[in-house]
């Protein structure tokens, strides 16, 4: 099969659908480091100590869950909008309101107050990924699915670079309960695209009954697939070392001695251009060499990167090294996002999109969630040099499992292989 032009690449970029898949990727990606970086930086800012500020990771425990709601949306239709918009109206609409509420808490007067709100940020934003990763699957052909998850991945690194960049210049300015509500508005964008984007055409009938909602998804992904155990195993090792890292960046930097303006200027910056360079060289590259080859350099690049943390403990607080390895890391870590993501999404099948995905989705944010709670502990017994070492070579065991799936990734460029059959599927 006759690899895509870059012309036909860039085309395919800018139609009405990688433009969706880009804007709901936004919508998914500014939650998540608003209960991660900002949250982090406001509890830094109140003095807690970085074992607690670790422990704050497991409010993203509703993310290594999205499968418990996967059912449900598949079975379900709301009464507007239709079975997937419908739910992501819903869903959006609470999730802008429970980022705004991060406002009207305060962590001197009571903490646990504020892991609740936050937590309920962290559970309306599973279940919005949950929706979103369905509406992709089934509005996008299986050759487009590559090209949709560098879009997605895209528009998701936006979405991050608002709440931490934008978030922390905000704050610096204007407090950090003022900023929250502000960031609540930004969930505008994803609102509009859920009302006027179309509801995908290739969507199957709804299961017959919620318990075959439940059951079918698995039993169809268990016994339709070869080396299934190893496949789950390579998700949950994939970015390992690229998410721990990430948990800990915030304190990090300000330990450092950059003050919040700083970071945010800088990752807003030059970060920002990193973010588009890669997701659009990375959905090249993705459709252009394949999907073995794509998760592979991606993945070494982004373990790469993580490693450039450790050189700004040696460099200090120096402006121009932190903009090269911020830089770095949203150039590397939104290529191997963008690949894994369309790796994740060929191994769905269209009868079971939401629950499917949001198991393989789930298991991604295991090391965020789980592990990233210790990262605290890890960094205080290491040293940020170390840690950020460890990080770096936690990518090994993700890349050599790769291998493994050699055979029915490496040929397959503009198309998705099925592990369960070896062939190319259209």
């Amino acid at each position: 099969m006759p690899r895509p032009s870059y012309r036909a690449l860039l085309r395919d970029i800018i139609s009405a659908r990688m433009i969706v898949a880009a804007l709901m990727g936004f919508a998914s990606g500014l939650p998540l480091l608003i209960t991660l970086t900002l949250l982090q930086a406001w509890l830094t800012e109140n003095h807690l100590s970085l074992d607690a500020i670790g422990l704050f990771a497991l409010i993203t425990l509703p993310y290594s869950f999205e499968f418990v709601a996967g059912p449900f949306i598949d079975r379900y239709t709301p009464p507007w909008l239709g079975r997937r918009r419908g739910w992501l109206l819903a869903v959006q609409l609470l999730l802008a309101g429970a980022i705004a509420g991060l406002g009207l808490t305060n962590p001197h007067k009571d903490l646990m107050l504020v892991a609740v709100v936050a937590l309920l940020v962290a559970l309306f934003s599973a279940i919005q990924d949950t929706v979103i990763n369905a509406y992709r699957r089934e509005s996008l052909a299986d050759d487009e699915q590559g090209l949709g998850a560098s879009m997605y991945i895209w528009g998701y690194r936006i979405g991050m670079l608002v709440a931490s960049g934008g978030g922390l210049i905000m704050a610096d300015y204007i407090g950090f309960r003022a900023t929250f509500a502000i960031l609540g508005l930004f969930m505008l964008p994803g609102i509009l695209t859920t009302l006027f984007a179309p509801e995908p055409n290739a969507q199957a009938a709804p299961p017959p009954s919620l318990r075959e909602a439940v059951v079918g998804p698995f039993v169809e992904f268990f016994t339709q697939r070869r080396n299934v155990v190893l496949i789950l195993l390579f998700i949950v090792l994939y970015k390992l070392g690229d998410t721990l890292a990430l948990t800990m960046t915030t304190p990090f930097y300000l330990q450092l001695g950059f003050s919040t303006a700083q970071i945010g200027a800088v990752v807003k910056l030059f970060g920002f251009w990193a973010v588009v360079l890669g997701g659009v060289l990375g959905g090249m590259a993705i459709m252009r060499i394949g999907q073995y080859r794509a998760l592979w350099w991606f993945g070494l690049l982004q373990a790469l990167s993580t490693a450039g943390f450790a050189w700004l403990v040696h460099t200090g607080p120096s402006i121009s090294w932190l903009a090269v390895v911020i830089a770095a890391e949203n150039f590397t870590g939104g290529m191997g996002t963008a690949a894994f993501v369309g790796f994740m999404a060929n191994l769905t099948n269209r009868e079971f999109t939401a629950t499917q995905y949001a198991l393989l989705a789930s298991l991604m944010s295991v090391p965020r969630t789980f592990l990233a709670s210790s990262t605290g502990f890890m960094a205080t017994a290491l040293g940020w040099t170390w840690f950020f070492i460890v990080c770096a070579l936690l990518a090994i065991p993700g890349l050599l499992l790769l291998t493994r799936f050699r055979g029915w990734l490496r040929d397959a460029p503009p198309a998705s292989v099925t592990p369960s059959s070896g062939q190319v599927r259209q």
